[in-house]
Formats: C-alpha cells, structure tokens, sequence
C-alpha cells in the first residue's frame, strides 16, 4: 500500500459471471476509515484496424446507455491471450477481417475512481476477409469510415472512450494517414 493508506478488509458484495463488485474499507492518511467501491471486469483489448484509407468500425446498440454506437471492434481478452492475440482474435469474430499484424500502441487502467480494469489499444494492418463468427450476444453491423474523418464521427454522440482513445492513439502514432499521405 502506499505510505499512510491501509487496507482493513477487501469485500465483493456480488459476482455476476462478467464481472465483480464490492469495497475497500481503507485507513486514510489522517485515520479516518471509508468504504471505496469498485467493480473489477476482465481486461479488455480495442482494435482500430485501417485498410486503404479506411478505419473498420461496428455498429451496435448498447443497452447500458440505450443508443446505438459507432465504435472501434472490442471485446474481452481471454486467460492466456496476449492484447494483439485478443485484438487479432476479436477482430476476426467481430468483423470477419483477419489481420497480417497486430502491434500494442498502449496499455493502461480504465477509470480508475471505481473500476479495476485494464484496457490494450491495438493496431491492425493487412486485412484479409475469413468469414465473421460473432457470439451469441453479438448484434452488431460492420462499417468503414475513411481515416479523415474517423476521430470527428467518433466524437458525435453518443461517443465512446474506447473509440476516440484508440483513434487519438493511432492519429498520435502517426499510423492514420493524413491528406498529405494518402
């Protein structure tokens, strides 16, 4: 623990087969005790896979906020995986698209006031069409944005973090090519 912060016990209050949520009761610096409340989901890996000026993105509703979205294609890392298997696995069953590379461009922790999870962006490059295998709780439609304006539609509502992170990402790394490139 860090200097001055205790941990007096660590409670999950409820499981749910995706994820788990419970407190920390903590000592603080100053003595006083508080419950701190998380939730810990499995990491999960974001794809943003580019051919010929164009990003791949899915459309699907999202019953959580009750819009349908424009996003990146994502999903959950499995035990064993490595991000750019997972990105490479998911891109495969969510898009059909099978990529020749799969490179991390960042890993990091997701809001971290109350969630325990981690989150990989991925870059995928050399997509070759294999056929789609989405999971029986997959609704979604697959799409094409041009790079030039992948970042301003990803930030037309209802936008999402994973979305624009990996695009900002990608556009940061210099791997969305611009007017001048393309």
């Amino acid at each position: 623990m860090t200097e001055g912060w205790e941990l007096i016990k660590s409670v999950t209050e409820y499981e749910t087969g995706w994820y788990e949520g419970g407190y920390d009761l903590m000592e603080q610096p100053d003595g006083t005790r508080k419950r701190y409340y998380w939730a810990e989901l499995p990491p999960a890996v974001v794809i943003v896979a580019v051919a010929d000026d164009e990003v791949l993105m899915v459309e699907q509703y999202r019953p959580a906020i009750r819009e349908h979205c424009l996003e990146l294609p994502a999903g959950i890392v499995e035990d064993g995986e490595s991000f750019t298997t997972a990105g490479a696995r998911e891109l495969r069953e969510e898009t059909g698209f099978d990529p020749a590379g799969a490179s991390l461009l960042e890993e990091f922790w997701c809001a971290t006031g109350v969630l325990r999870h981690r989150r990989g962006i991925v870059f995928a490059e050399g997509l070759e069409p294999v056929g789609v295998e989405h999971d029986s709780n997959e609704f979604l439609s697959v799409t094409t944005v041009g790079v030039e304006d992948a970042l301003k539609r990803a930030r037309e509502e209802p936008a999402n973090d994973a979305t624009i992170e990996g695009l900002l990402l990608a556009e940061h790394d210099g791997l969305l090519p611009t007017e001048q490139e393309r």
